[in-house]
């Protein structure tokens, strides 16, 4: 189990710092810009869930591979026919970047709640599904913030509701099939729904006011 959990932190480390790059890329921002984008996007969620969980220092701080693997990400991504191919192909870019966000963030919904079963002594339905959620869109919303954009979870096709039900449903699954079919199945369900709402172009309702 161990190694399987290993494996999905790496998949989801890969996935998020190629989004966090691809972000500061748009942006225009210069080579360290890319660097730290693509860091903050792997690993800012598990500091937040380490803080949250009382994780001190928290593990980000205490092994360096995720956070070696996402600069090592970063700087081949800056690669010059890389970069190019992927700024001058408007849909390869934009599809790139559905693609790692929305895998980031099913593997750090799972990965929050395997690290709250295993480093918190409240094991709740609630608390696992914050922590889920808070690990899964808490590196997206650092990236778009350094990035001066909008986070994605307050206007783009329903992305906290994606992690949300990922995370309940592998907070449910869990104490009933075994654990790596549990984080499996939430992560299937945010990645779904990622895709799905951005292909039919799903968005939760918008609060307007016509007279402003």
């Amino acid at each position: 189990m161990d190694k399987f959990v290993f494996l999905l932190e790496l998949i989801g480390t890969v996935a998020f710092a190629a989004s966090g790059s691809l972000t500061a890329m748009r942006r225009h921002m210069d080579l360290l810009g890319v660097i730290v984008l693509g860091v903050i996007t792997s690993v800012g969620g598990g500091i937040l869930r380490d803080v949250i969980l009382g994780i001190t220092p928290p593990l980000a701080f205490r092994d360096p591979t995720c956070t070696l693997v996402a600069v090592g990400v970063s700087l081949l991504l800056c690669i010059p026919w890389i970069r190019h191919s992927l700024m001058h192909n408007h849909r390869l870019f934009d599809v790139s970047l559905l693609l790692m966000d929305s895998v980031g963030l099913g593997v750090f919904t799972v990965m929050g709640i395997w690290n709250a079963m295993d480093f918190s002594p409240d094991r709740s339905t609630y608390l696992l599904v914050f922590v889920g959620l808070l690990t899964g869109v808490g590196g997206g919303v650092m990236r778009d913030v350094l990035a001066g954009n909008t986070p994605y979870i307050l206007v783009k096709h329903v992305y906290a509701c994606a992690s949300l039900a990922g995370a309940v449903l592998c907070a449910v699954l869990w104490r009933h099939v075994p654990q790596y079919v549990a984080m499996l199945a939430g992560m299937a369900a945010v990645l779904l729904i990622r895709l799905l709402s951005a292909h039919f172009r799903w968005n939760l309702p918008r609060v307007k006011d016509e007279t402003l």
